[in-house]
């Protein structure tokens, strides 16, 4: 590594250079989630389903997930002052065409050449952030900020775009992101000198067919969860033929990077079980975040909050993950009590699920979940980087890269799978829910008939004709069934988690291998991080 002063020009003021760093990585962290901050806004202006949205997010991911296997020796060729350049045009670049297009399938490609140069971004901010910090237990530090940032991502995002949306077209959002990171990027790029930060390599050695062979299965592994239950999984050819396709490149993959001299990701990580420990975590944690998406949902669908008002209520969930990451870190640079910690997060987020179980209601307010959102945040920011630094620490410093490859590639398989499961079981929930509804209503319920006479007088009373009022009251009356199907669904959804959070404690007490591994990361460098 070169040394500090020669990194940044002489003369800049320390906090202007992590100043610089953090609002570069802020920028990028806000481009991941950027296409679902208003996902029905989205839709609406390109035309496409809820999927399509869904679909557009994991392109992005995949791109991140699949370059991480070679960003590295790429970062490690170039300049870092030249590769932040080649980056800042090329986002820039890309952007400007997102918001210059109202076709959804360019749109996917444009956020997957997006995601490739997000994961650059991120990678030389993580470097030049690590190389700045100069405790003992600085990359613990490093790693626990930039993971709470992406715990914070979708409200931090969506307070960015609501207003934006709200105000103008829904492609402004791209306009205003480009007016954002070009201001960080300029300052950082005019702070740095033209210096390698990692020992220079030769492009050559860069295993592209890796990155290829990654990128298609990864796309692949979205299209099949996204659209599985659109198209009824195994009933429809092309799911199938994806599968198999899916299946067909892993083998390869595989195959392959046990042939190569220098795989992209040495399988000999796998034989650490500390390291299948953490990615088992891993997966559960993820599957648990995954569902958290369904209280803004809730917020939106049942009470009826403005996108704007339901992230707003969210900085609780912000304020829990900057403490929860407080107190990781502490319990981090401790080196000790690694499974009190993950207990106490599991638990935090146990409660936070039976708790919201037991407050959703077709009315309610919203004082009564700023605790259960803090909690929320609390357990979150407990766990998440703690997960990923034991997977970390669980490998010979050689094997790093590899095992951070993985990692991106666990939790995007994850995330896809979380949001398959939302999308499976809450068609199951409604359809089960609104069949066991619709069938204790009927003509002869006391209740019903009242209930239409209430919202005809209600329409009535706002100058709707009589014929007219009595058929718009039908509509409200399956309106209402609706939002109370969805209800059911996220209480029956809630419950099913908290069940897996329960799971997760008990796992955790019977594996006192996590409090005797010690968390170092002193000689691992910075990968390209995935969300």
């Amino acid at each position: 590594m070169i040394n500090n002063k020669t990194i940044f020009k002489t003369g800049v003021p320390e906090w202007l250079v992590i100043v610089s760093i953090f609002a570069v990585l802020l920028s990028s962290v806000l481009l991941f989630a950027l296409s679902t901050a208003d996902g029905m806004a989205a839709a609406g202006y390109y035309g496409a389903t809820a999927a399509d949205v869904q679909f557009s997010l994991l392109m992005f991911y995949a791109a991140v997930a699949s370059f991480a296997v070679v960003e590295r020796r790429f970062f490690a060729r170039v300049v870092t002052k030249d590769y932040l350049l080649i980056c800042i045009v090329l986002e820039i670049l890309i952007t400007y065409c997102c918001y210059h297009t109202r076709e959804i399938g360019l749109i996917f490609a444009l956020r997957f050449l997006q995601g490739i140069v997000n994961c650059g971004l991120t990678s030389i901010s993580l470097n030049l952030l690590f190389n700045r910090l100069k405790s003992e237990h600085a990359k613990e530090t490093g790693y626990t900020i930039f993971y709470g940032m992406i715990l914070c991502v979708s409200p931090l995002t969506a307070l960015f775009s609501v207003p934006i949306v709200e105000n103008y077209e829904y492609n402004v959002v791209y306009k205003a992101m480009i007016f954002c990171f070009l201001p960080s990027a300029a300052l950082l790029f005019s702070l740095l000198n033209r210096v390698h930060i990692l020992p220079k390599t030769h492009l050559l050695k860069i295993d592209w067919l890796s990155f290829v062979l990654f990128a298609t299965m990864l796309v692949l592994i979205a299209y099949v969860l996204i659209y599985g239950q659109q198209y009824d999984w195994l009933e429809d050819q092309t799911i199938v033929v994806a599968i198999l396709a899916i299946l067909l490149l892993f083998m390869v993959s595989v195959a392959r990077q046990r042939s190569l001299k220098r795989p992209a990701v040495d399988l000999a990580i796998f034989k650490s079980r500390n390291f299948a420990i953490g990615i088992v975590f891993l997966v559960i944690l993820y599957l648990i975040r995954g569902a958290f998406g369904l209280t803004s949902s809730y917020f939106i669908s049942v009470l009826g909050m403005d996108s704007l008002h339901a992230n707003e209520i969210m900085i609780l969930n912000i304020a829990g993950v900057i403490a929860g990451s407080l107190i990781a870190i502490r319990f981090l640079t401790r080196q000790k009590h690694l499974r009190v910690l993950w207990i106490s997060g599991f638990v935090c987020l146990f409660v936070f699920f039976v708790w919201m179980g037991q407050l959703f209601a077709s009315e309610a307010g919203t004082v009564n979940f700023y605790l259960p959102l803090f909690l929320q945040g609390l357990g979150a920011g407990m766990v998440m980087s703690p997960i990923v630094m034991f997977i970390m620490s669980s490998v010979p410093d050689n094997m790093s890269q590899s095992a951070a490859s993985v990692g991106v590639f666990v939790r995007f398989s994850t995330f896809s799978l979380s949001l398959a499961f939302i999308n499976f079981f809450q068609l199951y929930f409604k359809g089960k829910h609104n069949d066991d509804l619709r069938g204790n209503l009927s003509l002869l319920d006391f209740n019903l008939p009242e209930r239409l006479k209430i919202y005809q007088s209600a329409l009535a009373s706002r100058g709707m004709l009589r014929d007219e009022a009595s058929k718009a009251a039908v509509g409200l009356l399956n309106k209402a069934v609706q939002k109370q199907t969805f209800l059911q669904f996220c209480v029956s959804y809630y419950d099913w988690v908290a069940v897996l959070c329960l799971f997760s404690i008990l796992l955790i007490a019977l594996q006192p291998v996590i409090s005797r591994t010690v968390i170092n990361l002193r000689n691992k460098q910075p990968a390209a991080a995935g969300f």
